[in-house]
This record gives C-alpha cells, structure tokens and sequence, in this order.
C-alpha cells in the first residue's frame, strides 16, 4: 500500500494535501513547520500530523511544498533517511528548480516528478503541469494522475517548457483577479453595488472562459462576435489596445517566467 506524505502546507500544499486525501485507500501524513498547522488539517481531512522526518521515513510518494531555496536544506537534513530506503517518489513543487537538480539533492536510485499547480485548485478548477524524472515510471505518472486529476485540467510537459506554463497557469490567476476587480471597481463608479459588480465580473469572465474551452474558437474570433460596428464593445476594445491592456498581460508573463528561472538559481 502506498502512503502519500505532504511537507509543506502552504496554500499550494494544503490544497494537494485536501485532494490527496479523498483517496481513503492510501494514508496521508502531513509535515509542515508550524505543527499546529498540520494537526489542524489533518483532522479536517482525516490524516496524520507528523514530522518531516517521519514523513521521509514512512511514505513513498512524497508532495514537497516549500519554497526553492528551501528544498536542498530539507533533503540534506534528511540525507541519512532517504540514503538506506529503496526507491521512493519525491513530488517538488519549487518554481525554477530542474529535474536535473533535484536528481542531483538525492540518491540516484529516487524517482522524481515535477510539477507545478495553480490555486484554483481549491474548486477543483485548476491546472497542474509536470514533467517526469530519468527514473520515474509509467506506474509513477499513473499514481500522480489518479491522485490530482479529480483537482482539474493535468498536462504532462517538456521540461523545458514547464516554467512558461508556471508563469502562464501559475501565475496567471493572479492577473485575472486583477482584471475581475477592475471590472467590478468600475461597475461600482457606475452606481452598481459591490455585491452586484463583483458577481457580474465573475460570472463574466467565468462565463467568457467557458465559451473559449466549449467552443474550441479562438479568443479573437470570440471577440469580433461580441462587437458590433460602431457600438459601445468595439469603443472599448479600441481603448483596451491604446492603453496597452494586451501588452501589459505579454509583459507580465514574460516577467513572471523569468522570476520563476532566477528562482531555481
């Protein structure tokens, strides 16, 4: 039987951890540096707070959620565990850091698979990108796959190509939220209550991505449906382009990847 173990419960790990744990079949071990923290979730989600240590000595499928600069001094504080286990699957979720890395923190013998999600997750709506180590199996991806599937849309990668889709799926919630509550922001100006311009803004854009993905048409060709000529969408359209809206989002994303490579450094 295989145990799932967590280390790091931030929002991204707490998430994997909620999803992971509809698997009654496998036990659930959460590690987090605040202990509470994980006693906490773990009856929420009925599982077992533990240590790092515990985590490294008793599970074989391992999800580690902690920051980039932070995986190598866990994997060496828990070199002498992982050194005398056979082979187990080691899950990071550290923007920028290689397989090749990551290979190199740990016995040759560990599998590894990177990944990285995004948070909406937490609505099973979310996205995960990963790509699979030298050493990982076809079992380990079916492992994975059953284990996050059920959070949303799951995209194996090239890894070269995995820190474009961090800045795109990872970080791109971020800069729709952004565009949600610019929505709603202007419809309060124009005498809506916040409670009606905010529903209005997301059901919009929830709504507008929904025509994308059913569709199967383009964005622009979207677009041109919805403007008329000479009426009120075009108007804004036109003022969206002067403004740079569609250049700011390019900007943006090509920023976000090239954070997401200077944290892997």
């Amino acid at each position: 039987m295989k145990t799932i173990g967590i280390i790091g419960l931030g929002n991204m790990g707490s998430v994997i951890a909620t999803i992971a744990a509809k698997f009654e079949t496998y036990p659930v071990l959460l590690a987090n540096r605040t202990h509470e923290k994980a006693v906490n979730l773990a009856e929420k989600l009925n599982a077992t707070a533990v240590t790092n240590r515990q985590v490294f000595e008793q599970a074989n499928v391992i999800f580690l959620g902690v920051k980039p600069n932070q995986i190598q001094v866990l994997l060496e504080e828990n070199e002498h565990i992982l050194q005398r286990r056979e082979s187990i699957l080691l899950i990071s979720m550290a923007a920028g850091v290689t397989l090749e890395q990551l290979q190199s923190m740990t016995d040759i013998r560990h599998r590894w698979i990177r990944m990285m999600p995004n948070t909406p997750l937490e609505v099973s709506e979310g996205v995960i990108s990963f790509s699979l180590g030298k050493k990982a199996t076809q079992q380990d991806k079916e492992v994975f796959l059953q284990l996050l599937q059920s959070g949303g849309t799951v995209i194996e990668l090239p890894e070269a190509q995995i820190d474009a889709a961090t800045a795109l799926a990872g970080c791109g919630p971020a800069f729709v939220y952004i565009f949600i509550e610019a929505l709603a922001e202007v419809g309060v100006s124009m005498g809506l209550s916040r409670e009606v311009a905010l529903q209005l803004a997301t059901q919009t854009v929830k709504g507008s991505a929904s025509m994308v993905g059913e569709t199967k048409e383009h964005p622009a060709i979207l677009k041109e449906k919805v403007c008329s000529p000479g009426g009120s969408t075009i108007a804004g359209v036109i003022s969206l382009e002067q403004t740079g809206f569609r250049s700011s989002v390019i900007e943006a994303t090509r920023r976000a990847k090239q954070r997401t490579e200077e944290l892997g450094k």
